[in-house]
Order: C-alpha cells, then structure tokens, then sequence
C-alpha cells in the first residue's frame, strides 16, 4: 500500500478528534442549572408513562417501507405522527406525498430572529425476519431489563419521538427558545430514494441554522458520545444464471455449472488472503491514517473482549493490520447481506439451481463516491464471471460518507447539554453505519449536522429483539432540551 495524504478536505474535520477535549470544546465551568431546568425535568417526571404509550402506539404500527404490502401503514405511521407534532404545539403540521412513501414537515416559528433547528428522523422500519427468533412480538413492544424490545424501539421511532415530545416539553414549560422545524421521512430503510427531490423542491422551507438527528449510538450510558464520522454505502443485487431450468443434480451435476457454487466462487473473489477488497481501484480515494493519529484512535474506551462476548464470538476478523475500531470508522468494508437460489424448503430435493442471488453491500469512507463504486463493483463481477453462466448486476440505493466539524456553535451546545445532564462532556467517535442524508443536508441546504443519537451497540438494531433503554429514551428527552438551551445561548 502507499499511504496517502491525509489532509484531503473531507477529511479536515478529523484533525480535531487529536486535541484534547477541553481545546476543541473550549470547556467553561459548570454551570449551576436555572429553574426553568427544574420545570422541564418536572414535566418530563410527571409525564413518562404518557410518552412510552404514544411510543408504544407508534411502534405498533408496522411501517416497513422495503415490502410493498405494508404500504398502507408505512402511510399510517406518518398521520400519527403529524397528528402528535400538531399537538405538541406546532403551528402547522402536513403530510407531503413523493414518488415512494410520505414525509411529515411541521415547525413552530416562535420568532424569525431566533435559530431555527430542523429536526430528521425516519419512521419506517427494518423488516422483522426471522421472526421465529424474537422472544416476544416484533410490533408488541415489551419491557424486560428495563428496555423496550420491539422492532423500531430504537431504530428509528424510539429516537425520533424523543424530539416531538422534547418540544412538547419545551412548549408546555415555556422554555422554547429556537424556532424548530421537523422532517421526517419513511424511506430511510430503503435509501431515502425520494428525500432528495424533496429537499431540492423544498428547499426554502427547510431553511434553518442546523440539522438536529438522534439515529446513532453513544458509547456506554456512563460514556456519553457524539458521532461526528459516517460511512457511506453502495448497495446491489446480483444474479448468477445458468441453466434454463433447473435440473435433477444426479443427472447434471459435474457436468454443467451449479449458479449457487460459481456464485460463492465469486464473492469469495471479492477478498483476499488478508481480507482486503479486490476490486480494481476500489482504494484509489481512500485515506491511510498516519502512525499517530492511529494510536489516537486506540485511546477510545473499547474492550475487545467485552465487544467478543456480547456477540458470542470466539474472535474478531476484517482487514489485516488495522483494529476493529478502524475497520468500523475509518476503513470500507463489503458484505454479503443475503444469499438465496435452488431448493430451501423442509426436507430434500436433489436439484441443480437454475439462478442463484445475493445482495451485497459496500461500507464506504470519505472521499470514496458510492456511484463510482457502483460502477466499479458492477464492471468487476461482470468481468470475474465464467462463460459457463450470466450475470446481471442490479444497484439499489446508495449514499456518500459523511463528516461532521466539531468545532461549531452546534457541536458546542450538544456537548454542553450532555456535560449539564450526564455530568460528563462527551467523547467525539466516528460511525460504521450510514445516513445519506447528513451528505445531502449538507450540498444542497449547507447545513452541518449534530448526529445526536442515544441508542447503545447492544440495542440490535436491524437484528430480531431489537430494544431501546428506557434510561435513554428520558434521557435523550431532557439533552435535547437542553441542546435548545445552550444553542440559543450560544448563538446570540
């Protein structure tokens, strides 16, 4: 490998992960917390088991946007939730038709001379399969261990409502002191295919100061954290085809190509001995971190061992030479998200497949383009295919990495809100998950994003019991409060 530069522009921001805390933050003393902080914790009190119902009745309702014959709730989901922003205190709240599924807007303009926060959020979900292996309902939430468990309790309805009912909150205790607009979309899980469009048609509405997002994790509910590094995604389907039918294995078989066995043959291709990706090109853009900055990384709180057992592995794995915090942050990655073809019913069949499939996705980093690896992987798997089948290469959605500065009015404010309410400033970290829409908030609203998300590497997001603490739901409640708070102050 030759390193390359890493002072390339996206990846600027970075620089200030390797100063100290109170540098970057420019950290003030603690500030003693004003009456008006009394209020709004009182109400939040007061009113918990009201918030987990609506949570709850939102969470039944199965928006799974990725299978058509939950279109209908997909579109339900959204009038709940326009129906709850009207009354938390909006001034308007609608629901907008696109080309796929709908988006809910609203906003309060309490004055044009305050900043203005655009909330985002999704309301669709993952689908629940395998459902057999979730130990209560997917779309029944349940409490166990003091934690929601049901598909959507944290990714994303249990972290978008936590904003609807923070205004609430803010409304109801007259401590609303930034003007607040709310976009939320039901296409997240499927690429945000149609958001794009909207926010170019919409641009003058969506006009604000900042882009308010609880979609990720922090480290530890003792180590408190703000996701400033995304990766991006470029995501396929592909399919091996062989024979025109599929045909009885003890007559053809080792006489004509099996789709399902060239189509392994290809994907293990794809890597080699040291796990590193072996599409030509495919590292041209991506930055080689230097020895120092590297050994800053290895300062974040993370055990190996701790991260081994909560997955029941023996042993980690990914590209030789780098952590697993680098192959999660700083490195791409590629993975085979689903692999299909002849006979998967109960018993046997003796058959030859005809086609077999695989979805594919790319883990993407700065500077790496999601159609220029599209483009790449598509030309690659096309060229490494034997004569012996076809090949054809579908790509579904996609989205760019991103990055966010640390050193702005916003970033400050998140920080000060969680030194306020947990006591501790929060640790910068980088992503291994993807949100298009930070990249597109950013070219075509100039906005920068806060990636304030208060979910857990425990809560199983996309995986059967899916959960969402219950400590983190009251708890991003009031730190998005108290973000409002010290973004005015902030901004004055």
């Amino acid at each position: 490998m030759h390193p390359k530069k890493d002072l390339l522009p996206n990846y600027q921001a970075f620089e200030k992960y390797f100063l100290s805390l109170a540098t970057f933050l420019n950290v003030q003393n603690s500030r003693v917390m004003s009456n008006s902080n009394n209020t709004f914790k009182d109400y939040i009190d007061s009113n918990k088991q009201r918030f987990l119902d609506e949570l709850f009745d939102l969470i039944r309702i199965p928006s799974i946007s990725a299978d058509s014959q939950y279109k209908d709730e997909v579109r339900k989901a959204a009038e709940f939730l326009r129906e709850k922003i009207l009354a938390a205190g909006a001034d308007k709240a609608d629901v907008y038709e696109t080309a796929g599924h709908p988006i809910v807007f609203g906003e309060k303009i309490v004055d044009n001379s305050l900043p203005t926060i655009l909330v985002y959020g999704h309301y669709d979900v993952q689908p629940a399969d395998p459902v057999e292996l979730w130990e209560t309902p997917p779309f029944e939430p349940t409490i166990r261990n003091d934690k929601i468990y049901a598909r959507g309790s944290c990714d994303d309805k249990g972290q978008a409502y936590m904003h609807v009912k923070a205004f609430e909150t803010m409304m109801q205790t007259s401590t609303l002191e930034c003007n607040v607009k709310f976009i939320l979309e039901g296409e997240e899980e499927i690429g945000s295919n149609n958001l794009e469009v909207f926010i170019k048609e919409y641009k003058d509405m969506l006009a604000a100061d900042v882009v308010l997002i609880s979609d990720t994790d922090i480290l530890s509910n003792e180590t408190p954290s703000i996701t400033t590094g995304l990766r991006g995604l470029s995501y396929m389907e592909v399919e091996v085809v062989g024979p025109n039918r599929d045909l009885h294995s003890g007559m053809y078989g080792g006489a004509v190509a099996n789709p399902l066995n060239v189509l392994c043959d290809m994907i293990a291709s794809l890597k080699d001995e040291n796990n590193r990706i072996t599409i030509p090109g495919f590292y041209d853009k991506v930055v080689e971190y230097s020895d120092e900055k590297r050994a800053e990384f290895a300062k974040a709180p993370f055990s190996l061992d701790k991260y081994k057992k909560a997955l029941d592995i023996k042993e980690v794995d990914g590209e030789k030479g780098f952590s697993t915090i680098e192959r999660v942050g700083i490195r791409p990655s590629l993975d085979v998200n689903g692999i299909w073809g002849g006979y998967m019913g109960e018993g046997a069949k003796t058959v030859l497949p005809s086609k077999a499939n695989a979805k594919i996705s790319m883990r993407l980093v700065p500077n790496q383009s999601s159609d220029e690896i599209t483009e790449m992987f598509t030309k690659h798997f096309e060229s490494i295919a034997p004569d012996t089948v076809k090949v054809k290469v579908s790509p579904h959605h996609g989205g760019e990495a991103a990055v966010t500065p640390i050193d702005s009015t916003a970033f400050k404010a998140a920080s000060e809100a969680f030194h306020e309410g947990w006591g501790k400033y929060p640790i910068p970290t980088m992503e291994g998950g993807s949100i298009p829409i930070v990249s597109l908030f950013d070219k075509i609203l100039g906005l920068n994003t806060i990636l304030f998300g208060f979910g857990l590497k425990e809560d199983a997001i996309h995986s059967p019991n899916e959960s969402y603490g219950l400590f983190n739901f009251y708890k991003g409640i009031e730190t998005i409060v108290l973000f409002y708070k010290h973004f005015a102050r902030l901004s004055k």
